[in-house]
């Protein structure tokens, strides 16, 4: 995508959310990069290069600005003008998966040689996956910086750097001054306390409709939603411990605070984090193009903001999908919990409310078919659950950040006792495909008056790439009445 120099200086004059993270302005006579948001005096036209992503900036010498932290600001959608592979790419990279693999090893999970990943990135990223990599460790460093006092090395080793020698020379580099002059004086939080993140969106977003469909499928013991906020045990790369995410009164952010103990998982739990609540996402690209459908005009007018929830693990929303197969959604929580409560990993020492992990794919795989039906599920649904598993464990079925939304639904339609629906909702919260879209839904095609499948998806093909949404907002319309 070519940016429109001029288009983007009149976002930088008008600090224009909606374009916070889309692009970001270099300063030529100050050698500093900074989000169209800038609070900054605004500098002259010709003092100003554009760029799409912050690894461009750095790459031809630009230092990231102290005073609107570009660390800070939300991501692209995986559909913004990328292709499914720099989409994919870019999310493993996000997730840190570079932070311990190697660029070949990316690109074989991938399908294709290092060569063409290498190629594919520099074309329409402007940067090479170690300089993706390299530009999110850093940024994720300086928020850890600026925002907590963590010690210097747990600031490396939680930004995903492999030394702190490697971590000082960066950062010396990036920001042309060593990591300690950029702690602020008065860090939020101590040593030993929690640890607080601060995750940047783009407003307008519904937080008190994404709290009530959580809380309603909350998967007990793992998880708790309250007025508030959400809470949840993680565990992630050999750490256990908990979170909780609150919105800031402030600005139109999210605030983590998390358990210490998670600090080595950082970059994949902040990762999973923007997904589960959907904070990429372009409320008003995605409400102009939907608000053109009179079915969902005054939906999309009643809920500015709206997000489609996504899910903090994959294979546990997957779990959940298949439990809640013909059921309520009340009975499905009902059957997640009694899931957790006999093969979950018990939490001792955690919030109130709290008290397991969820069981990972291995465990489920090997577990005897009778203790699942012991459950109160039925044998075909039972062996559905267990099949499953087996085939995210060995993977066959790719459940994680980044993985093709078009190939794992396939994976899952072959598998026994998952369908089209199931698969569908699968993709549209556990992959953040924008386009998913469960057409064999009740709901669904009782709002479109159409009655099959194909019929649906005809009526909604209007909606692309946006389905997923226009989901959202029809389920929201039935419930609330509306």
């Amino acid at each position: 995508m070519q940016l429109d120099p001029d288009a983007c200086y009149d976002a930088l004059r008008a600090r224009d959310r909606r374009f916070d993270g889309v692009f970001f302005v270099g300063v030529t006579t100050t050698g500093i990069y900074c989000r169209p948001v800038c609070p900054a005096r605004t500098p002259g036209r010709g003092r100003c290069e554009f760029f799409r992503r912050a690894a461009e900036a750095e790459r031809v010498g630009f230092r990231a600005c102290l005073r609107c932290r570009p660390e800070l600001a939300p991501g692209r959608a995986a559909i913004d003008s990328l292709s499914r592979l720099a989409a994919a790419a870019l999310a493993r990279i996000d997730a840190g998966d570079l932070n311990d693999g190697s660029v070949d090893a990316l690109a074989r999970r991938l399908g294709v040689s290092g060569r063409h990943l290498r190629r594919a990135l520099e074309a329409e990223l402007g940067a090479t996956p170690v300089e993706l990599a390299q530009t999110r460790r850093l940024a994720l460093a300086k928020q850890l910086l600026q925002d907590t006092a963590l010690p210097l090395a747990e600031v490396a080793y939680a930004a995903g750097f492999a030394s702190v020698r490697r971590f000082n020379a960066l950062v010396q580099q990036r920001f042309g001054r060593p990591p300690s002059a950029l702690r602020r004086e008065g860090a939020e939080v101590a040593v030993g306390d929690a640890i607080e993140l601060r995750l940047d969106y783009r407003p307008p977003l519904d937080w008190p409709a994404l709290l009530g469909f959580l809380r309603g499928r909350e998967v007990a013991g793992v998880e708790h939603v309250d007025d508030h906020g959400y809470t949840r045990i993680v565990a992630l790369g050999g750490c256990v411990g908990w979170l909780r995410v609150d919105a800031d009164p402030a600005r139109p952010a999210l605030r983590v605070r998390l358990a210490p103990e998670l600090a080595p998982q950082l970059m994949p739990l902040v990762a999973r984090l923007r997904g589960l609540f959907d904070l990429d996402a372009h409320p008003d690209a995605i409400a102009e193009h939907l608000r053109r459908d009179p079915v969902l005009r005054d939906s999309v007018a009643a809920r500015p903001g709206l997000r489609v929830p996504g899910a903090f693990d994959g294979f546990e929303l997957a779990v959940r999908a298949v439990l809640g197969q013909q059921v309520s959604v009340r009975a499905a929580t009902t059957l997640c919990a009694r899931l957790v409560a006999r093969f979950g990993r018990p939490v001792p020492k955690t919030l109130p409310g709290l008290s397991a992990a969820f069981p990972p794919p291995d465990v489920l795989a090997r577990a005897a078919l009778a203790d699942v039906r012991a459950i109160g599920l039925p044998e075909r649904r039972a062996q559905a659950l267990v099949t499953l598993a087996a085939a995210v464990a060995d993977g066959r079925v790719d459940l994680s950040l980044g993985a093709d939304p078009e190939r794992t639904v396939a994976a899952l339609e072959a598998l026994p006792g998952i369908g089209p629906w199931t698969a569908q909702y699968v993709a549209m919260r556990s992959l953040r495909w924008p386009d998913g879209f469960p057409g064999g839904d009740l709901v669904v095609r009782r709002a479109l008056e159409v009655t099959t499948t194909r019929a649906a998806e005809a009526r909604a093909a209007a909606w692309r790439p946006w389905r997923a949404y226009g989901v959202l907002h029809l389920w929201s319309s039935a419930s609330s009445g509306g």
